[in-house]
């Protein structure tokens, strides 16, 4: 049997985890939340490393809320940073691989082009600056790590996401209001579920930061229209291009990666 620890379970990624453990029954999971291990508590987190032999750990624990991140940064920096340099070294010390989840906002958004792993980081958010500190705290206290880097991530049935948000707004006839001034690429848990599993069920060769996405660049406008077609709702009367749509927190303008 394989161990798991995940971290954050009951986030959106978590919980989608936790709905396919049973598909996969060489793999045994353990699934805390925030509650009974808080990344940024040492004890914590030895206590949680106690409870099994384990072979990987999924880091699904994180701070996103982008403009509070802004507002308040060292919360931000508390969890995405610090905390995951403490999951880092319980791992070195226990031989685990870190399978880490980060984000597009690490990129400025000015390149034409779709970003690369070659490319430098340069976030414009304290979000941003906050995940890209807990993949430096990664790399240099870890060798066997994966960093996957995904955007717009989105579960149909766990969380608070954009697609649930427009879903309900448009099933209740409310008008929604979105802009096209962000271009990247929607991920679906379940996608970024599978290719978890995959690091997990083949013996790994290699290790490092990796990219990953459902591979359909679009803007919001763009995906709200989908979620809205998708779910047999009539768009004419609802979705409305928001020209002014302004955040506290800047945001990248264009978050494709391949």
């Amino acid at each position: 049997m394989i161990k798991i620890l995940v971290t954050g379970a009951s986030g959106q990624l978590g919980k989608t985890l936790n709905d396919v453990r049973l598909e996969y029954p060489k793999l045994d999971f353990v699934f805390l939340d925030s509650k009974q291990l808080d990344i940024t508590d040492n004890l914590s987190i030895v206590k949680a490393f106690t409870l099994a032999n384990f072979d990987f750990c999924i880091n699904c624990a994180a701070y996103t809320n982008v403009d509070q991140a802004e507002r308040t940064p060292e919360i931000a920096f508390k969890v995405n940073a610090e905390g995951v340099k403490n999951l880092a070294l319980a791992c070195k010390e226990n031989n685990v691989c870190l399978i880490h989840i980060s984000t597009d906002y690490v990129f400025d958004g000015e390149k034409l082009e779709p970003y690369t792993i070659e490319d430098t980081p340069n976030p414009i958010n304290e979000y941003g600056k906050s995940k890209l500190a807990g993949e430096k705290y990664i790399q240099e206290i870890l060798d066997k790590y994966y960093i996957v880097r995904t955007s717009w991530l989105y579960s149909k049935i766990h969380g608070n996401n954009f697609y649930k948000t427009i879903l309900q707004k448009a099933k209740q006839g409310e008008i929604i209001k979105v802009t096209d001034e962000q271009i990247g690429c929607p991920t679906d848990t379940v996608n970024l579920t599978t290719l978890i599993i995959s690091f997990i069920s083949r013996k790994p060769k290699s290790f490092g930061i990796i990219h990953f996405s459902d591979n359909v660049p679009m803007n919001w406008f763009a995906f709200a229209e989908l979620i809205i077609y998708n779910n047999s709702i009539e768009p004419s009367k609802l979705l409305v291009l928001d020209r002014n749509y302004r955040t506290f927190a800047k945001r990248p303008k264009n978050s494709i990666m391949l």
